[in-house]
């Protein structure tokens, strides 16, 4: 029953991750939108640290290396969603927005001994803004507007491994497809009024690889380091147009329908990142994370915008009191994180850089068990007001259910 419900759930959130957007940023507009800045577990609490966890209970999409430690004969399946309350500011303007979406669905389970697999679906990019420019007429003191909206985004189907060589290492492997369409409508208001609907559909592959060492495992005191590593990989593009003019007596002239055209490939980055992992006394755990991604490299560039390298540092602490392990309150976990991320896209010469504080709870599920409900809420923010750019500052909470089940056991006969 268990497994259809699971099947049930997955197929439902597969829909609806692919239906929805769940950003409304101006700075979606450029690229293939904004990062979803998604974690599983309890990572979100931790400022989506991750690289060195170890966790055998818990999904880690961080890095690969991390399912040679899942239990033999159990399985684990999660599935997430958040919602967002953002303020835009400008100079002169204030705007609120509100919006939710399914986060993740994953699961993971040993193949045999020492090797497991994960299986996940989840959104990539997120693309949702709606823009009005004024523009001069050439030779006239008069204006037109043009109105730029857009939606919709990049999915990620990823499928990876982890296999623990020895004692305290282990290696991994993951394989993510990228797929989705961004939809962008430019309706220019003159004498006449112009609409041109572009479709623009991305797909491609990428591979990343990781590894998580064990430098102390003391009894009372353990430190693991981790590392990713992710290879440059293009995403290829079409596009299908539609456009049409209405003139100022109402005549509707169509102009381009369903004209497919070749999109230039886009360059993903080639992108590394460590981690750093202790767990004191089985009651505090801490993380340090540091990545890396050369967006500069891709010699990707947009009018008088451009990628510039990118770089992300998270920290995290988790505390849990563990006096009883029999007592459904020594069991919560507490969490407090931090990040800070460059941002890759440059705008005027100004970088658009992002931070978020986090805080979460772990509340077990029920007594003597892994399986948990986490709940975190973050408050950052992305952007500036300098150089008349735009800053969103954002409250994000996160919910998410991480299940262990043991469906490999044999039933006993009688």
């Amino acid at each position: 029953m268990q497994k259809k419900i699971v099947l049930i759930v997955f197929v439902v959130f597969t829909n609806y991750i692919f239906s929805q957007s769940n950003t409304n940023s101006p700075y979606s507009l450029f690229g293939l939108g904004v990062e979803n800045k998604t974690a599983t577990g309890g990572l979100t609490g931790l400022g989506n640290t991750g690289i060195a966890q170890s966790n055998p209970f818990q999904i880690n999409i961080y890095n690969p290396a991390s399912l040679g430690n899942i239990l033999q004969k159990s399985f684990l399946y999660e599935f997430g969603l958040n919602g967002t309350f953002s303020t835009l500011k400008t100079n002169t303007i204030t705007e609120n927005n509100t919006n939710g979406n399914i986060s993740h669905i994953a699961v993971a389970f040993p193949i045999k001994q020492n090797l497991g697999m994960s299986i996940g679906l989840l959104p990539y990019t997120k693309t949702g803004y709606n823009i009005d420019i004024e523009n001069a007429i050439e030779g006239s003191t008069d204006t037109y507007i043009t109105r730029i909206t857009g939606e919709g985004g990049l999915n990620k189907f990823y499928i990876s491994s982890g296999y623990k060589l020895f004692k305290n290492f282990s290696l991994g492997i993951d394989i993510s497809f990228l797929f989705g369409s961004i939809n962008q409508e430019k309706q220019v208001y003159t004498s006449s009024y112009v609409s041109i609907s572009d479709k623009n559909h991305y797909s491609g592959a990428k591979l990343k690889t990781g590894f998580q060492y064990d430098v102390l495992n003391l009894e009372n005191f353990k430190t693991t380091i981790g590392g990713t590593l992710e290879l440059p990989s293009s995403l290829n593009g079409t596009q299908t147009r539609s456009s049409y003019k209405t003139t100022s007596s109402g005549a509707s002239l169509t102009i381009e329908n369903e004209i497919e055209n070749e999109l230039d490939n886009f360059e993903l980055p080639f992108s590394y990142g460590l981690g750093i992992t202790s767990v004191i006394n089985k009651k505090i755990t801490t993380s340090l994370d540091f990545r890396k991604l050369l967006w500069g490299e891709t010699n990707q560039n947009q009018n008088n915008e451009s990628y510039a390298n990118q770089s992300i540092y998270a920290f995290g602490v988790e505390y849990t009191s563990a006096k009883d392990k029999f007592k459904y309150t020594s069991n919560i976990k507490y969490r407090l994180g931090f990040n800070y991320n460059t941002g890759f896209l440059k705008i005027s010469n100004q970088q658009i850089d992002s931070y978020f504080v986090s805080f979460g709870l772990g509340l077990p599920m029920r007594k003597y068990s892994n399986d948990y409900f986490n709940i975190s809420y973050s408050y950052g923010k992305e952007g500036t007001l300098e150089n008349r750019l735009i800053e969103d500052n954002f409250h994000k909470i996160t919910l998410n259910l991480n299940f262990v089940g043991k469906w490999f056991n044999k039933k006993k006969i009688d």
